[in-house]
């Protein structure tokens, strides 16, 4: 997969936003991976900022949502992992910011 593809795709991710933070899921550093496979299945690999998050199945629905809009995917896949575990040093600095987390 070229870079410009997997820019297009993560691009697509930041739309996705954390309903309780407020804050997109990949400046929030919760995508671990996306990958695009021979036959058009979006592979994301991400976590959650903690295990049991009552909002998974909404998170993972906007995922879905949000890369079955580009021409190229044409199913999404979504593995949710626990390691590495995240950590607020994951986040980028515009998501610290917007937290008012010290950097």
């Amino acid at each position: 997969m070229d870079e410009a593809l997997k820019e297009n795709l993560i691009g697509a991710l930041e739309n996705v936003i954390d309903p309780e933070l407020g804050i997109d899921i990949v400046n929030l550093g919760l995508i671990y991976d996306v990958e695009l496979d021979d036959e058009g299945t979006a592979i994301v690999t991400m976590t959650l900022t903690a295990m049991g998050c009552p909002l998974a199945g909404h998170i993972e629905a906007d995922v879905k949502g949000a890369l079955l809009d580009l021409p190229e995917v044409k199913d999404t896949r979504v593995d949710i992992v626990w390691s590495p575990p995240w950590t607020k040093d994951k986040m980028s600095r515009y998501a610290k910011i917007a937290l008012g987390i010290p950097d």
